[in-house]
């Protein structure tokens, strides 16, 4: 299959993140939202594209959630992106900086062909936070979930133009909502915030050797595999200091490959583990950034407690 554009948020977000959080001490991110969210929410909503005659020429069969098939004269000339409401959905519009999930058909506008379907039943792709700048804000603005939309792409010197069958699922909490889990005796403990940040009190007693963790809360969603890519929140702690090192809150969940780009205690923490749970990790050097002596440059030598959130998962074949 070949997909670009809407469809290419989630290879894109998994090629350029890979690493981007659990490999670096940096400081956390600050939000990318807006200090206003009515602004944002505004600008959410002016950002669809136009209704035009590309979009509104295609006939599309099939029931919002479930894939579709279109019918439309080819080939379609695009002028510009165009985006044609078919089901309105219900409930609260989206805002701006939420995550959502979604789905599409896929079609070639020079031929009618369909060029496949993803998001739909088993193979989902990973949840995107939607802004106006990107592709799905642009899609469907401020729509309710349970919102099918037709939008059509332009040719661009990669491709030719195509036809999507947009479906907005829902959107995605952004902190783990599970089941709460009894606490395991000897873990650090977890306190959660308002908005779902982790605090961890670390244990008196010696630092751990083995590698450890527990599900403090155990979600409903689909079980992390190997080579899924994976969206989480997270927060780090050096047991050794006692300090957070790097976190995901106040920013952007991080996406990554169970496959590598993270060290391998991370991607052990959420093997086996379903969307929506939140786990707590110990681990050693050995699974962390090495033996050697600790210093100030790096997490050398120290032994991490990571606090996981799973937002999403995408299944590596999708």
């Amino acid at each position: 299959m070949r997909f670009r554009s809407v469809a290419a948020v989630s290879a894109a977000a998994l090629t350029a993140l890979v690493l981007a959080g659990c490999t670096s001490t940096a400081e956390p991110s600050e939000s990318p939202a807006s200090a206003d969210p009515s602004v944002s929410d505004a600008a959410l909503c002016e950002a669809v594209a136009e209704s035009g005659e590309a979009s509104e020429a295609v006939t599309v069969e099939g029931t919002a959630g479930e894939p579709s098939e279109v019918t439309f004269e080819f080939p379609l000339d695009i002028p510009a992106l165009q985006s044609t409401v078919i089901d309105e959905g219900s409930g609260d519009p989206v805002e701006a900086g939420q995550l959502v999930s979604y789905a599409l058909s896929a079609f070639s506008a020079d031929t009618g062909e369909k060029l496949g379907d993803i998001g739909y039943g088993d193979t989902p792709v990973l949840p995107a936070q939607i802004s106006a700048e990107n592709p799905i804000g642009q899609i469907i603005g401020c729509a309710a979930p349970g919102a099918r939309v037709v939008a059509t792409f332009p040719p661009s010197d990669a491709a030719g133009g195509e036809v999507y069958v947009f479906d907005f699922l829902g959107v995605v909490p952004d902190a783990a909502w599970g089941e709460e889990q009894p606490a395991v005796e000897g873990m650090p403990t977890v306190e959660l915030a308002e908005d779902g940040t982790p605090s961890v009190t670390l244990p008196d007693g010696d630092i751990p050797t083995e590698f450890e963790k527990a599900t403090l809360k155990e979600g409903d969603g689909q079980v992390v595999e190997q080579g899924d890519a994976v969206l989480v929140q997270y927060h780090g702690v050096s047991w050794d200091t006692g300090e957070v090192f790097d976190q995901s809150w106040g920013g952007q969940p991080f996406t990554f490959s169970t496959n590598g780009g993270v060290v391998q205690g991370f991607a052990d923490a959420v093997l086996g583990e379903t969307v929506g749970s939140q786990v707590i990790a110990i681990l050693p050097p050995s699974v962390a950034y090495g033996e050697g002596e600790i210093n100030d440059a790096d997490l050398t030598g120290q032994t991490l407690v990571f606090v996981v959130d799973i937002l999403g998962v995408q299944p590596e074949s999708s």
